[in-house]
């Protein structure tokens, strides 16, 4: 049971998450929750009875490629840290500059009015009255040195405030600069852990190489996996529907055995999604959908994999290591782990039934009860998992059930 409990832990996650978020009482709420954990651990206990011991070669990968994904999620959480801080000292900056030169006129109007005063023989209220004269002359020169002395008042306390007021900013700016520093550092010391955990990686695959091989030749492996993804996305897409009160659209699966797709190998993915696929029901994407990364689409949904009878039950898009991986939709992830034969594994739950999926990664950038909008960056290509070639694996699913995204994406 000891391989699933990860996965499950993860699982649980979300859909406790996702059960808080929409149960409008407690007691609601934890009888999601326990309808959950009985799913599960009835999932963890089939599973375990169902699956051979696991072997060096799984356990090694699942430890390194998991260290690897958690370098890369924090790196990317630092690098967006990073963007904002810039854009707060940017900010600030500005504003700065703004009173700075708020200060320097109001410096100038209360040097005018010193002058004023002094070039006027420093006339007060006093004077006026005992000089005597024309009444109404003299109103008005009351009326007038009241005026003045209000002007210089208010262009002093204006001046003292913009003072403070730039004192702050000054200070906050500090702080920013020297949070930006600091996350800097950060990454510096992220990025040389993620060199040490790749470079881990890369000696556990070197040393294991013959056992991940003949784990790719074993016949049934690739039936298991899938086996495997199928009964995790189907216990996800039966709670998440049990929870949630909304019809489904009707359903979307492939009738009978998948046939090949008369396309042929090797056509180039360079449009893939972006803002624009934000704020968009799911189900009104038809047709014009996005894959999620460019590169170049090898093999398609319902053609022959390396073995056996086993068939693609999603797209394999071959990309470079490190290109970024984007949702296809809005959505919420549901699964960020690592999953035998699928690597770095992200399942974002589209609503409706729909849910996207993304495999054989080198890094998840998003972790699980998070939500992200169409075009996000999600994860980062690789070849976890003992994928022999680096890019990604990609499935859609309705409730639970796999269909040919190809159907889905525009022309």
């Amino acid at each position: 049971m000891g391989r699933c409990q990860a996965a499950a832990a993860t699982l649980l996650a979300a859909l406790a998450l996702a059960a808080h978020g929409q149960a409008p009482k407690f007691d609601r709420q934890q009888e999601d929750l326990k309808r959950v954990r009985d799913r599960i651990e009835a999932l963890q206990a089939e599973l375990a009875r169902t699956e051979e011991s696991r072997g060096e070669a799984s356990d090694a990968l699942k430890a390194s490629e998991r260290a690897v994904s958690q370098a890369n999620r924090e790196l990317f959480r630092l690098s967006a840290a990073d963007r904002e801080l810039r854009a707060q000292v940017e900010v600030l900056t500005q504003r700065g500059a703004v009173v700075s030169a708020s200060i320097a006129r109001q410096q100038e109007m209360a040097a005018r009015l010193a002058r004023h005063a002094y070039e006027s023989g420093g006339r007060d209220r006093v004077r006026v009255l005992l000089a005597g004269g024309d009444p109404v002359e003299v109103a008005r020169q009351l009326t007038y040195l009241e005026y003045v002395q209000r002007a210089r008042l208010d262009a002093l306390e204006g001046l003292r405030e913009s003072a403070r007021s730039l004192v702050k900013l000054e200070s906050d700016l500090a702080a920013r600069r020297e949070a930006l520093r600091s996350n800097r550092d950060a990454q510096a010391v992220e990025s040389r852990r993620l060199e040490k955990e790749r470079a881990e990686r890369s000696a556990v695959v070197k040393r294991l190489a013959s056992e991940v091989e003949r784990g790719r030749r074993e016949v049934g492996r690739l039936k298991r996996d899938e086996q495997r993804l199928t009964r995790l996305v189907e216990e996800i897409a039966r709670a998440l529907a049990d929870r949630s009160a909304r019809p489904l659209a009707p359903r979307e699966t492939a009738k009978g055995t998948p046939k090949p797709a008369p396309s042929p190998r090797g056509v180039p993915v360079e449009s893939v999604p972006d803002a624009s696929a934000a704020a968009q029901a799911f189900a009104s994407l038809r047709g014009r959908l996005r894959l999620p990364v460019r590169g170049e689409l090898t093999h398609r949904f319902g053609t022959p994999r390396e073995e056996g009878s086993a068939r693609w039950r999603g797209l394999f898009i071959r990309a470079g290591n490190g290109e970024t991986v984007r949702a296809v939709a809005d959505g919420r992830v549901v699964y960020a782990d690592w999953l035998r034969g699928f690597g770095n594994l992200l399942i974002l739950d589209h609503g409706g039934g729909y849910m996207s999926l993304y495999g054989y990664n080198d890094g998840l950038l998003r972790g699980v009860g998070e939500t992200v909008r169409g075009g996000d960056a999600v994860a980062q290509v690789g070849s976890s998992g003992g994928a022999e070639q680096t890019g990604l694996y990609f499935e859609l699913r309705h409730e639970g059930k796999p269909f040919d995204p190809m159907t889905w994406v525009g022309k």
